[in-house]
């Protein structure tokens, strides 16, 4: 039987609506295709540097406290000077240039300055500034005899940090000196010398005070220092009516 063209198309429309009322509008294949490229695969990045932890810098030891450990320090006057010339921790391992304390145990007047003038040798206080006190000494009356002069610092240190001082215990040791000597009374010409013998607050504002350290307790005047006096003249003044004022005079 012979099938006209028109016959066949009209077939294969027939077919393909049959197909497409049954849901299948796709032609199939029974070997499967890979319809879907592969996926591209990503550059590798380069691997992100980890920083690495920090190292700890090793802990700085403690700076070692002025005049080193007080239970060796010296007992009496005499091995104090000895030690005031040569024990290394007193001047930061420095031992030149230092001047000794001057005068006897139980003065009546032990006199407390910052530091030994520049020009000093083997005399503490050689200098203007020396001068200027044995005026004041003669004008009170006290021979240099009477007197015990000492410093804070065993030698000539321009600007020094008194601040830094203190807290590494040139306080301590300061005041262990006073109590060596045991004098009648204690003068400090110096402001900043004051928190070294007197950590009492209450005495902040207050420039006549009392010492007390290893059960001795004895009256204690403070003034400008020495320099300050030579620079201003008029100072002076108040200095003496201060010594005045304290002694009774």
């Amino acid at each position: 039987m012979e099938i006209s063209g028109s016959g066949i198309a009209e077939e294969i429309a027939a077919a393909l609506e049959w197909w497409r009322e049954a849901g299948v509008d796709c032609a199939f294949e029974d070997v499967p295709r890979q319809w879907l490229a592969p996926p591209v695969q990503d550059a590798k990045a380069p691997p992100v540097p980890v920083p690495a932890a920090p190292i700890a810098e090793p802990a700085m030891p403690a700076e070692a406290a002025i005049g080193g450990d007080p239970a060796v320090w010296p007992r009496e006057l005499e091995g104090f000077r000895q030690w005031w010339i040569t024990e290394p921790s007193l001047d930061g391992g420095r031992s030149g240039g230092r001047v000794a304390p001057r005068g006897n145990a139980g003065a009546a007047l032990m006199v407390l300055v910052p530091e030994p003038e520049a020009e000093d040798g083997v005399r503490l206080l050689s200098g203007a500034q020396g001068r200027l006190l044995d005026g004041f000494l003669a004008a009170a009356g006290i021979g240099l005899e009477d007197a015990y002069v000492a410093s804070a610092l065993p030698r000539y240190t321009p600007a020094a940090d008194w601040p830094a001082l203190t807290a590494h215990g040139l306080g301590a040791v300061v005041r262990h000196h006073v109590a060596l000597v045991r004098p009648a009374r204690l003068l400090v010409f110096g402001s900043n010398l004051l928190p070294l013998v007197d950590n009492d607050p209450a005495n902040k504002a207050d420039f006549s005070r009392r010492f007390n350290h290893e059960g001795i307790s004895l009256p204690l005047l403070g003034a400008r220092d020495l320099q300050a006096l030579l620079q201003r003249p008029r100072g002076k003044a108040a200095v003496w009516r201060a010594w005045l004022d304290w002694t009774g005079g």
